[in-house]
C-alpha cells in the first residue's frame, strides 16, 4: 500500500482482529491512518514497545522491545540500556509509513515511553493514571479526574484527559524534559496524595500501593518511571468492542462514558470535535520551580 511517498507492505488486511465487531486487520489500518495527524504527536521521538496480536484480539499476543533487524529505513531506531546490563534496540514510528508498518506487525495498540530522544532519562509529561479497583466505580473515576484538575491548576500545570480505552482514565501534564525520571514520580506521587486528601474517603479513591488493601479507585502515580509504558492518545485497545483512547475536552469528563469511542466512531468525532490535545506539547512547563509547592526535594 501507498503511504505517503513510501510503499508499505501489508499482508493479510481481511483477517478478523476484533471478532465482536466484524473489524479487521485492514480496518484497523484505515483508522489509523484517519487520525495519523492526531497521533503522531504522541508517537515522535519516542521509543515503540511493540504488543502483537498477529490473529487479533481473541488470539495470543506477545511483547516485543526489539525493532525487527529487517526493518524500512522510514523506521527509525534508539538504542536503550537498561540497569541490569541488558540493552535493546526500540523502534521510532514518526510518520505514517512507519505507523503503517506496525499495525503490519499486529501492534493494535500505540505502547510509548514518556520520553523522547535524545533526552530518554527526562520525561517530558506527568501522569496520574486512576485505576478503579472494582466494577462500578466510573462514576469515582470522573469525580476524582476533576479534583486531579483542579490541584493541577492550582500548580500551574495544563492537564489534558483522556480515556485510557480499557478501564481507566489518563490526565497528562506536559512539562519541559528537564528532571529525571525519579524526581517526576516523587512529585506525582505528592500530587495524588493531595488529591486522596480532598477527596476523603480511601473507598473512593486511594493511594495505597498493596493490591489487596485497595477499594476505591488507585490514584496511581507509579506509571511516571523509566520504562513504563502508556497506551497514547487515539490508541486502539485489544478489548472485543474495540474502544480507542479518545482525549477530551474537560467539560465532556463529568458525563463522559468511554464504551462510545471505538475505531467505528473516532473518526467522525475528530471531524465534529477536533483534536483536544491539539498543541499539548508547545504548552510544556518547568516542573522544578513547582516541587517545593508539594514539599518534594
Amino acid at each position: 500500500m501507498q503511504v505517503g511517498s513510501h510503499e508499505v507492505a501489508f499482508s493479510n488486511p481481511d483477517k478478523v482482529f476484533f471478532p465482536e465487531r466484524g473489524l479487521t486487520k485492514g480496518d484497523l489500518v484505515a483508522y489509523y491512518l484517519s487520525v495519523a495527524d492526531q497521533a503522531l504527536p504522541h508517537l515522535r521521538r519516542r521509543p515503540f514497545h511493540m504488543k502483537r496480536f498477529p490473529n487479533g484480539v481473541a488470539a495470543d499476543f506477545f511483547h516485543q522491545k526489539r525493532v525487527p533487524a529487517k526493518h524500512p529505513d522510514y523506521v527509525g531506531e534508539v538504542p536503550v540500556s537498561f540497569p541490569s546490563g541488558h540493552s535493546t534496540v526500540f523502534a521510532i514510528l514518526d510518520n505514517e509509513a512507519a505507523l503503517a508498518w506496525a499495525i503490519n506487525l499486529g501492534c493494535i495498540e500505540l505502547h510509548t515511553w514518556h520520553s523522547r530522544v535524545p533526552e530518554l532519562e527526562l520525561p517530558d509529561y506527568l501522569l496520574i493514571d486512576l485505576d478503579p479497583s472494582a466494577d462500578g466505580q466510573w462514576e469515582h473515576v470522573r469525580t476524582i479526574a476533576l479534583v486531579v484538575r483542579e490541584v493541577m491548576d492550582e500548580l500551574g500545570l495544563p492537564s489534558f484527559p483522556k480515556t485510557s480505552g480499557a478501564t481507566g482514565f489518563h490526565i497528562l501534564a506536559p512539562i519541559v524534559p528537564e528532571l529525571p525520571f525519579p524526581a517526576v514520580r516523587r512529585f506525582a506521587k505528592a500530587l495524588a496524595e493531595e488529591v486522596e486528601r480532598r477527596i476523603g474517603d480511601q473507598e473512593i479513591a486511594t493511594t495505597t500501593w498493596r493490591v489487596a488493601d485497595r477499594k476505591g479507585v488507585f490514584v496511581d502515580f507509579g506509571q511516571n518511571a523509566r520504562d513504563r509504558t502508556i497506551a497514547c492518545a487515539y490508541s486502539a485497545r485489544p478489548v472485543p468492542d474495540a474502544r480507542v483512547s479518545a482525549p477530551l475536552l474537560w467539560d465532556e469528563v463529568p458525563s463522559v462514558d468511554p464504551s462510545v469511542f471505538t475505531l467505528e466512531t473516532m473518526v467522525a468525532r475528530v471531524a465534529a470535535v477536533g483534536d483536544p490535545m491539539a498543541g499539548m506539547w508547545e504548552q510544556a512547563v518547568s516542573l522544578a520551580p513547582k516541587l517545593a509547592a508539594l514539599g518534594v526535594t
